[in-house]
């Protein structure tokens, strides 16, 4: 299990931030603090990402509980062991059904050792990831990022983020996929904070914690 950065490492690469990008910085003196989020990780992480994606919260909560009553060992070898029919039965679409064998068939051959990408650099770890089905270059940035802590790690086809970077620059419209990865190459080595900035100053907005952008 990963160490988290704590508040103290948060807050500096937050001035780091601020001081390199002056549209961050308004933004920062705003937000409240926040804590860097911390997913579940190796291959039951995985497979949650891939069971929650394109549902509500509440069906994804829903799902995810039955697949954990129905897979008490949560391993490759648990998911290998069972029929599509029986993963159908617990809630997965024939779809998400296919990509959790796709990724237990990746662990169990070992074209991609979900225990062994912390050793990984950022690209070589995303690029094992999405070279299982099912597995987008998003879901494989956050995966990292919430599981390993990576602080340079950024997902810049969230659009939360892409959202609040257009307020941040205060701009009529969000940018693309692409604009945000190379709005975001300022804020190296940091894209990750930066991503929890983004992300804290979204949701503070929302719940009118401040005020709008």
């Amino acid at each position: 299990m990963f160490v988290p950065p704590t508040a103290a490492a948060l807050l500096e690469a937050r001035k780091h931030l601020a001081a390199v990008d002056p549209a961050l910085a308004a933004m920062e003196a705003v937000t409240p603090a926040f804590e860097w989020r911390v997913g579940l990780g190796g291959f039951p992480g995985l497979l949650k990402m891939v069971v929650q994606q394109q549902v509500s919260l509440a069906s994804a909560a829903a799902i995810w509980a039955r697949v954990e009553a129905g897979l008490p060992q949560m391993t490759p070898e648990a998911v290998m062991a069972h029929e599509d029919s029986y993963l159908l039965t617990l809630g997965l679409s024939r779809p998400k059904a296919r990509y959790a064998r796709a990724l237990a068939q990746a662990h169990v051959t070992g074209a991609c050792d979900f225990d062994a990408l912390p050793g990984l650099s950022d690209e070589e770890a995303i690029a094992a990831l999405t070279a299982i089905t099912g597995i987008g270059r998003w879901t494989a940035e956050v995966y990292l990022m919430f599981t390993q802590g990576r602080l340079d790690m950024f997902p810049g086809g969230d659009v939360a983020l892409q959202e609040a970077m257009r307020w941040a620059d205060r701009s009529e419209v969000r940018p693309t996929e692409k604009q945000a990865y190379q709005r975001a190459e300022l804020w190296r080595p940091y894209r990750g904070v930066a991503a929890h900035l983004l992300w804290a100053c979204y949701g503070a907005v929302k719940r009118r914690e401040i005020a709008p952008f």
